[in-house]
């Protein structure tokens, strides 16, 4: 644990010392509100929920922006040729994998968090459900939390950030997009319904749209936890395989 605490601060003054966390916290404030009050047209429709009017954005925000924040975790290694000390110094592979990655998750926690001024106006405004808007904070960081193991992982491989950000990008936007009901239906049509249940459930969208309803699941827990871990494993082979 000391040795990932140690990650973890060096990663933190890292983003912060730097304009990285700043940009992307700022830019994922601003699209957000503009979704939610310009396009989603809040305070006209009322949704005490927030389900639909700020929750529902947050996937697509985080397709682009958490690889943005996460893409530097690896690729600066590869750059320095530092990957190679790693196996040098007294600390595995699999703690400093954990202080990079919790310190990019508080990077995004710190951006959510920052949101509270919705919350705030809504209970306000209204008297919305608090458990289902917690459910739809919880849904969004898990999101959130899975994107940039992914994006840790792709970083492992290549010292480009570009090349990190565009992989995983697309990545976040398959999984992303696997869910829509307009591609569910497609499948539906031409390989029937179970097949359809199968290629939905592979997706990101279906479990955090069970969280963003108040709907706890096991297999949505299941399935995040299943994504992050394997991303940060193949993150951990990857690195020890060029340790080695």
């Amino acid at each position: 644990m000391k040795d990932i605490f140690t990650i973890y601060k060096r990663e933190m003054a890292s983003y912060f010392n730097q304009l990285t966390a700043y940009i992307s916290i700022f830019i994922f404030l601003i699209f957000v509100m503009i979704m939610t009050f310009a396009v989603a047209q809040f305070m006209r429709v009322g949704d005490a929920s927030l389900q639909y009017t700020f929750f529902y954005w947050h996937p697509l925000v985080y397709v682009l922006l958490v690889p943005i924040v996460g893409m530097r975790m690896w690729s600066d290694e590869h750059r320095s040729n530092t990957i190679e000390l790693l196996g040098t110094f007294p600390i595995s592979t699999w703690s400093v994998i954990l202080g990079k990655y919790l310190a990019a998750a508080t990077v995004w926690l710190v951006a959510l968090a920052l949101t509270f001024p919705i919350w705030i106006t809504t209970n306000y405004l209204g008297d919305p459900d608090n458990f289902v808007i917690f459910s739809g904070y919880l849904g969004s960081f898990l999101v959130c939390l899975s994107f940039l193991a992914i994006t840790s992982l792709v970083s492992s491989f290549t010292k480009d950030q570009v090349v990190t950000l565009v992989i995983s990008s697309f990545v976040c936007f398959l999984l992303f997009l696997i869910g829509f009901d307009q591609v569910a239906r497609w499948v539906q049509t031409i390989f029937g319904d179970e097949a359809s249940e199968i290629f939905t459930s592979t997706g990101i969208w279906d479990h955090f749209r069970s969280l963003n309803v108040g709907n706890f699941r096991l297999q949505d827990f299941v399935w995040f936890a299943t994504v992050i871990l394997v991303s940060l494993l193949g993150t951990n082979f990857i690195l020890n395989s060029k340790r080695a």
